[in-house]
């Protein structure tokens, strides 16, 4: 009897310490800082830093969110991306969060934003894009930050760092000018704001060795997503130095010594146990690297699991070296 009472009395004192242990770890940020290797990357891009900020999912760090507000003007960046989720529900309302973090950010002097799939709908294909933003998108374009739909481009010196959402990059700007250039518009939506974004994506077709190519998106791409795109002769899959994206939340719920148990991804034959190497930090398959954040909030899809177990909330600070000779 006293065995049985020291058992239910250790796994007691153990359950509560990782109640109280994971209510504190829900509420901090970290900063996972990691260097990313490009081949040929031009000298005046080396040490060239990119801030990732995603799944926020609507969550608070600190009163305004101030612990989060002051995690990201502590660090020294040249561009700021947020990919995705900010919000919990493409329907919510709830933009404060949102909000309240880009009016306490310092340096927003190139701030990019690619939707994630809890977000209003802005940027899911190019059929859907609209001229007339979504109140959310509005709000934060007021605040400093940039909708990504086509490209985006910094000079450094000689050399250029070009962002672009990934999903119109698959597609041959010249073929879909050419397909809307017989198009009224009557039977095309936004035509005029189409051709403007597949014309801003002809600079892609003259990239030279000064020009870097980095894809945002909110969706990490498993390996056989790669082999996919490589070999459908309808998708123009390009040279990417790198992808940037977010969605798995690290796996959300994580075992010690373990990792994931699950991630979202619909493109593999299983959600569960994902491959220990592909749910966050940085990994290459069949030429592309990227980078997937393990993001700062939770997903709600299982309400009694909307919170991140072993897996603190962290904010991202990747840097550009060349890769050794």
């Amino acid at each position: 009897m006293k065995l049985i009472i020291r058992v239910i009395s250790g796994f007691l004192i153990v359950f509560i310490s990782v109640v109280i242990y994971t209510m504190w770890d829900n509420q901090r940020v970290i900063v996972a800082k990691e260097t990313i290797f490009i081949e040929n990357l031009p000298n005046e891009l080396a040490g060239f830093r990119i801030l990732q900020v995603t799944d926020l999912h609507e969550k608070v760090f600190g009163e305004d969110q101030v612990k989060l507000i002051n995690k990201v003007n502590q660090l020294d960046y040249d561009v700021i991306v947020f990919t995705g989720d900010m919000l919990d529900d493409e329907n919510s309302d709830i933009y404060t969060p949102t909000y309240l973090l880009l009016e306490g950010i310092d340096n927003l002097t190139h701030a990019l934003y690619v939707a994630g799939n809890t977000d209003p709908e802005n940027s899911i294909s190019v059929s859907e894009r609209s001229a007339n933003k979504h109140e959310f998108i509005r709000g934060m374009s007021e605040r400093g930050v940039q909708s990504l739909e086509s490209l985006y481009s910094i000079n450094k010196g000689n050399a250029t760092i070009h962002f672009v959402e990934f999903d119109i990059s698959l597609k041959n700007p010249i073929t879909q000018l050419e397909k809307l250039k017989g198009a009224s518009s009557s039977s095309v939506k936004d035509i005029e704001y189409q051709k403007k974004l597949y014309n801003n994506m002809t600079i892609l077709d003259d990239l030279t060795d000064d020009d870097v190519l980095i894809s945002l998106n909110h969706y990490p791409l498993i390996d056989n997503r790669i082999d996919k795109y490589k070999n459908d002769q309808s998708i123009l899959f390009r040279d990417y130095d790198l992808h940037i994206a977010g969605h798995y939340h690290g796996g959300q719920i994580r075992i010690p010594f373990y990792g994931a148990l699950f991630v979202p991804e619909v493109y593999a034959d299983s959600m569960f146990f994902p491959p220990r190497d592909r749910v966050k930090g940085v990994w290459e398959y069949n030429g592309l690297k990227q980078y997937v954040s393990a993001g700062l909030g939770s997903s709600n899809a299982v309400s009694w699991l909307d919170f991140r177990l072993f897996n603190t909330p962290e904010i991202n600070l990747l840097t550009l070296k060349r890769s050794p000779s």
